[in-house]
């Protein structure tokens, strides 16, 4: 099938941009791997398409103070390569290589990927994970919004009428923070059935800080505070018994992707390697100081 009809408006600003999004019916345009479909079955009949693709103010990756600005225009695969993000977030490289297939890898976007807020997605777990922000721009001003605020349940964000995604702001992490990412699918590029990433700081053998956020087994990603309490000042040996501890007490979702039961059974094993992935990697980066 074809899209109905509909205007198409190519804003070169930012202030071009939220000016065209002002209209009852309109839709952004970035990498259009949801949107695009959706419009071809005419579940989306949107009057007015504006395509940001060549708006510069949402691009680009820098060292912005003591954080890391990913413009929302970023693609996937602009990510899974950049020497930057290679450097102070490595775990991003990772995360992106289970992201679908090397064409939506190299069309879809951030921005896209969180507005969407599909919960088996990688960038809302990642932005949750990493305690990053998401800056928004209205027609009113800028806001920033916590990564974990932003997504309310399964294609449902804080984002509100006339505002756009402008870039995720991500935290410098501390020295000698290991990183980790691990995703099971039916198969490679297939919505995640459950997907876990990590982050461990040690002092020797000690957790001095762990992070632990899971994806695809909920209405929106989410971080396990009571894991990340048990580890803290914890030895990296006890990472097992503190997952085991903590994940019986999750009911995760059951969907066409993966029942409830192996979800339960999926869970601790894959926050546990993350975990261990995560703290080995701390432990090397501590060696080569």
């Amino acid at each position: 099938m074809k899209p109905a009809a509909f205007e198409y408006v190519r804003p070169t600003t930012l202030a071009e941009a939220l000016a065209a999004l002002d209209h009852d019916d309109a839709k952004l345009l970035a990498g259009g791997q949801s949107l695009v479909p959706m419009m071809n079955f005419r579940l989306v009949q949107p009057e007015r398409i504006v395509d940001i693709n060549h708006v510069a103010e949402l691009r680009g990756i820098v060292e912005d103070g003591d954080a890391v600005r990913i413009g929302a225009l970023t693609r996937h695969a602009e990510a899974a390569r950049d020497p930057l993000l290679a450097r102070m977030l490595p775990v991003v490289a990772e995360a992106m290589a289970n992201v679908a297939h090397v064409a939506i890898r190299n069309r879809g976007t951030i921005g896209g990927s969180l507005c969407h807020a599909d919960p088996s997605a990688e960038w809302p777990l990642l932005t949750v994970l990493l305690d990053a922000s998401i800056d928004i721009a209205s027609a009113a001003g800028r806001r920033s919004e916590p990564g974990d605020g932003f997504f309310i349940a399964p294609l449902v964000t804080a984002l509100e009428d006339g505002e756009i995604v402008v870039a995720v702001r991500v935290p410098r992490p501390a020295p000698g923070t290991g990183m980790a990412f691990l995703e099971v699918a039916q198969r490679a590029g297939d919505f995640a059935a459950a997907a876990a990433g990590a982050t461990v700081r040690l002092d020797g053998d000690r957790i001095v800080e762990a992070r632990l956020a899971l994806g695809g087994v909920a209405d929106a990603p989410m971080r396990l505070a009571a894991i990340e309490a048990a580890l803290a000042g914890a030895d990296r040996r006890d990472i097992a018994d503190a997952v085991a501890d903590a994940a019986a007490d999750l009911e995760p979702n059951d969907d066409m992707h993966a029942s409830a039961d192996y979800r339960r059974r999926l869970i601790p094993v894959l926050a546990r390697r993350a975990l261990e992935r995560a703290a080995e990697r701390s432990s090397t980066l501590a060696m080569v100081k």
